[in-house]
């Protein structure tokens, strides 16, 4: 099978010729038909993201297919079932052996290019949202970020919580499509000060951010008493420090999600999170944006596309095109 693998740290990905994994027990193998791109792989492929598997790897984080072999133990899938899968990792090959417990099956009206942009973003927002910052109806949601990956599904699921929705991000083009998925207030990070446009528009009640840095900073300060952060990586590469002081005087809590980890800390959350966002899915109250479809071999490209924040929404690799 081919597969696309990290050989030397922050290079390139080679294409590779490898056998076919066996499923171990627990296990099923997915004949993959596509990959979501997700910026965990670029830090991945970089060597600093929180997990770091030994050289070689496959990266793809997510990926949709269907069930090619089941190993021992496992129940609840068939071959040749239809199958969504947070793997981790593994993604960017014709077949990956994922554990049953990661698996989803699909719907019959998911599109596999749905389908692997759909876990791991739908998936952050969601538990970000309704787990961990409880977002009620009639509060503002800060997203900043709002046209990425994560971003546009915190845009989406903020509305359809019932949540007053500010979209921070990079451009008029970007922008729109955060308006047109339900974003009530745009702010541009290029050219409008952030701190001064939220406060003008009631100041943010949850603040949601995958990016960090400045924007962070200036974010933080326009949060209302009692607001809740959400700090959910660091595109920007800076790590904010929060002024404990600050968040003391205005009562304001600080609530980390790495999706990764949640497999492990609370496995019922992360699957029954899945099972309701599917069923919006099915209702057509969500859908995802894939802004690219590429194929294996340019999954290099479509990386790229991810590390300059050229891409909004979702970078899909097609493995059957």
């Amino acid at each position: 099978m081919r597969a696309m693998q990290v050989t030397a740290y922050d290079s390139p990905l080679s294409l590779r010729e490898l056998d076919i994994p066996q499923p171990k027990e627990g296990q099923v193998v997915i004949r993959v038909a596509t990959c979501g791109l997700n910026f965990g792989d670029t830090l991945a492929i970089k060597g600093t993201y929180q997990e770091k598997p030994s050289l070689p790897f496959t990266p793809g984080m997510e990926m949709a297919g269907t069930v090619h072999a089941v190993g021992a133990g496992v129940t609840g899938f068939q071959e040749g079932q239809r199958i969504a899968a947070y793997s981790g990792r593994d993604g960017l090959a014709d077949y990956a052996a994922v554990a049953a417990d990661k698996c989803v099956a699909l719907p019959d009206n998911m599109s596999f290019t749905d389908a692997a942009a759909f876990l791991i973003t739908y998936a952050t927002s969601h538990l970000a949202l309704e787990d961990k910052a409880h977002l009620k109806p009639g509060e503002r949601l800060l997203v900043l970020g709002a046209s990425g990956g994560v971003g546009l599904t915190a845009v989406e699921l903020g509305k359809l919580m019932g949540a007053e929705v500010i979209a921070c991000a990079r451009g008029a083009e970007k922008l729109e499509i955060c308006r047109k998925l339900g974003a009530d207030h745009l702010i541009d990070s290029e050219t409008d000060d952030i701190r001064e446009a939220v406060k003008a528009r009631g100041g943010a009640d949850v603040l949601y951010d995958p990016i960090g840095g400045a924007q962070f900073d200036a974010a933080f300060r326009a949060c209302n008493p009692g607001a809740r952060l959400l700090p959910l990586g660091f595109a920007s590469g800076d790590i904010p420090q929060i002024p404990a002081n600050i968040l003391l005087v205005k009562n304001m809590t600080v609530l980390g999600l790495y999706i990764g980890g949640y497999a492990k800390l609370n496995p019922k959350a992360l699957t029954d999170s899945f099972e309701t966002l599917i069923g919006w899915y099915v209702e057509g109250k969500i859908k995802p944006h894939v802004s690219h479809v590429l194929p294996l071999e340019e999954a290099n490209e479509g990386l790229d596309l991810l590390r300059t924040r050229k891409a909004t929404g979702k970078i899909v690799i097609d493995l059957e095109a």
